[in-house]
């Protein structure tokens, strides 16, 4: 069944990957129609400084987020 990947910057808590992860899961279960157990979600971490944006990385664009 549907397989979500969401990529966050590093440094998240626990809990907030699983509200992300729990909200995520609901949203798709509810919008195709399937069970919440059918869905898998991937979180994959990525360190700000290896994100950019405009060709600038998102620890030199947001400095002290996240």
């Amino acid at each position: 069944m549907p397989i979500i990947h969401a990529e966050i910057w590093k440094g998240r808590s626990q809990e907030t990957r699983k509200k992300l992860a729990a909200a995520l899961t609901a949203t798709v279960a509810e919008h195709i129609g399937c069970p919440p157990q059918a869905v898998t979600v991937i979180i994959d971490e990525i360190p700000k400084e290896s994100w950019f944006q405009g060709g600038k990385d998102c620890e030199e664009l947001f400095p002290g987020v996240g």
